[in-house]
Order: structure tokens, then C-alpha cells, then sequence
């Protein structure tokens, strides 16, 4: 039997149903994991995606895509095939894509990311696993020396440098990409005990409408203006996409320390070239453990490995015996559009 998913320029193609996953090139069908630029593009004759997913589409693609929502674990027969979406746990609507033709199954990924114990992410679905013949995994960080800590620890950390900016009568920058990332670091951070009030940049506020709108309960955050006094605030926390580092925006917050939040902060050199005052190890990614965890929860014996460090986890895969290998895709260019989630 051929391969359901296979490699083409356009993108990860379903011969059997017709449709591409997260194409990179236009074309008439595409079902989409996940609202991040680099898997969802304009340009296509039609999208399919997880139904939470829609409105952050919409925001992206304009109200000319024709936009196609399931819900989580809804059967839909595509040409030859019985497609169906599974929670990924990475930003709100991010679906694995599950797909079974004459009884044999597969699961594209996209991105997702696997909660460790005490975890809690209220801003999306947590990821499930999916029992499956081959897997299609992404591999961010697909190397041994990606390991977070538990996600309330992390979050406990920013939350005493906060208060310690706030102490010297500073604000704090907290960097994190705006899809995603900003609503879990708001969702965490603006709690009853926070150290000052919490405000967002407006590509922040944008997303968490959007996040709103699906039904997340997020607390509430003031929208930085240009008519925000920052001087009638104490210790205030402003969470903004990275972009706004060393910016005429950044530097209207006057006195402030800043920090940047992402899976990356885990190698010093990313820390260093960051030039922030601190790096937080918070990603929306699943580490080198979660990356196991999940293959092995799906009980395949074929992976398909795609963006990321492709070969470690290749060979490692092969070591235990089970049949790897690695696809060339085009994703994880979020961060040059300034909206990047590792």
C-alpha cells in the first residue's frame, strides 16, 4: 500500500483524500493544524481546521478564505479516506491531523507540546495522544539538552522577578511570541497576588479577542496606547512580542527590566544574543522527553520526523528499533514574522 502522506513541493499531501497539511505553496485544499504563519498561509481555494481555530484564522487570512471548522475528534470522510482532529496542547485549536484509509492510520502532528506533572494550561486543549501506524512528529527540540521544567515553576520564577523589577521601581518587559505564548503567560501571570497590573501590546490584545471569543477565560489586561502613562503606574508587567526589543516602544515604558520567554533560553548563547536581562525556558514545544513520550504513546513503528533537529531524533528513533526517517519542510519561520511560538 502507498503512503498516505507524501512529501510534494507544494507541501505534506494526501493522495487518498485529496488534500494537503499545512501547505507552503497555494493550493485548493488545505487542512491546517494551527494558526502560526508558517502552517497556516494565505492563498489557498479552502481550509479545514479545528473549530477554535477559525477566528485566529480569520485574523490572518481575511474575510475572503473559506474556513472550515471540527470539532476535536469529529469524523469527516475526504475522498478515500476518514479524517479526524486530535488535540496537540500548543496553542488554542491546534489539531494532529489523524487520517485512516483500509484500516491503516496515520498522525501529522503539526506542533504540539505535552504537558509534564502539576502542568496546567488553560488557554487550549491539552495534548492526547493518538494510537497510530506512523506519526508524523514534529521536532523543535529534538535534541537531549531541551528539558523544561514543570511550567508553574517557571512561571513562579517570572512572577519573583517581576516583583523584584516593581521593588526597585521598575516595570518589566516579558517578551513572548503573540500567538499563543502571551495568552499563557497572562493566564499564569495575572493572577490576585500579582506584584502591579498587567498590560499588553496591541498585537497581544488582538490574539487574546480572538481567545476570548472561543470561550478562554482570560484575565482581563489593559491595551498599551500611546496615551499609557507608565509614569502613573508602579511595577507594572507589560507582556509584547519580541519584536518591540530596544524599540522607541519599548523605551517609552521608561525605567524597566525585560526578559524573553521561549524553549530557546535553554542555550546560553541564545541568552547572550538576546542581550535581555533575564531568559526564561518556557516554550509552547514539547522538550526531548515530551518528544518521546508522545511517540511512544502512539504505539507506531514508524515515525516520520519533520522541522527541526531532524537527524538527532532520527538516529535515536533507529537505535530503539523502530523505522524513522525525516521529511524537508518549510515551517518554523514564525520568528522572522515576529509571531514565532518555540
Amino acid at each position: 500500500m502507498p503512503d498516505l502522506v507524501t512529501r510534494r513541493p507544494e507541501g505534506l499531501y494526501c493522495d487518498a483524500g485529496g488534500f494537503y497539511i499545512d501547505p507552503w505553496l497555494p493550493v485548493d485544499r488545505a487542512v491546517v493544524t494551527h494558526a502560526h504563519a508558517d502552517h497556516c498561509r494565505p492563498g489557498h481555494g479552502a481550509y479545514l481546521a479545528q473549530r477554535d481555530a477559525l477566528g485566529l484564522m480569520r485574523s490572518r487570512l481575511g474575510d475572503d478564505a473559506t474556513l472550515e471548522g471540527l470539532a476535536y475528534g469529529e469524523p469527516r470522510r475526504i475522498g478515500d479516506v476518514t479524517l479526524s482532529l486530535h488535540p496537540a496542547g500548543h496553542v488554542l485549536g491546534s489539531a494532529q491531523v489523524r487520517i485512516e484509509h483500509r484500516g491503516e492510520v496515520w498522525v501529522v502532528s503539526g506542533d504540539y507540546f505535552v504537558s509534564g506533572a502539576g502542568d496546567v494550561n488553560t488557554t487550549c486543549a491539552p495534548f492526547e495522544p493518538v494510537r497510530c501506524d506512523c506519526f508524523v512528529t514534529e521536532s523543535t527540540f529534538g535534541l537531549p539538552i531541551y528539558r523544561w521544567a514543570p511550567q508553574q515553576e517557571v512561571l513562579a520564577e517570572m512572577r519573583a522577578w517581576w516583583a523584584a523589577c516593581a521593588a526597585e521601581g521598575r516595570h518589566a518587559l516579558l517578551m513572548g511570541y503573540s500567538l499563543g505564548k502571551a495568552q499563557r503567560l497572562l493566564a499564569g501571570l495575572a493572577t490576585a497576588d500579582a506584584p502591579g497590573p498587567v498590560l499588553v501590546h496591541a498585537a497581544v490584545a488582538r490574539l487574546n479577542a480572538a481567545y476570548r471569543d472561543a470561550g478562554v477565560a482570560l484575565p482581563a489586561a489593559e491595551t498599551v496606547t500611546p496615551e499609557t502613562s507608565f509614569k502613573a503606574l508602579r511595577g507594572a508587567l507589560v507582556i509584547a512580542p519580541p519584536a518591540v526589543q530596544d524599540s522607541r516602544w519599548a523605551r517609552a515604558l521608561g525605567p524597566h527590566g525585560d526578559a524573553f520567554a521561549s524553549g530557546w533560553m535553554r542555550l546560553r548563547g541564545a541568552r547572550r544574543r538576546r542581550s535581555v536581562d533575564r531568559g526564561f525556558v518556557f516554550s509552547d514545544h514539547a522538550d526531548w522527553p515530551g518528544l518521546l513520550s508522545a511517540i511512544r504513546a502512539t504505539g507506531t513503528e514508524r515515525v516520520i520526523v519533520t522541522h527541526g533537529d531532524e537527524g538527532a531524533l532520527v538516529r535515536y528513533l533507529s537505535e530503539l528499533g523502530l523505522r524513522a526517517e525525516a521529511f524537508a519542510t518549510e515551517y518554523g519561520d514564525e520568528a522572522q514574522a515576529g509571531e514565532g511560538e518555540a
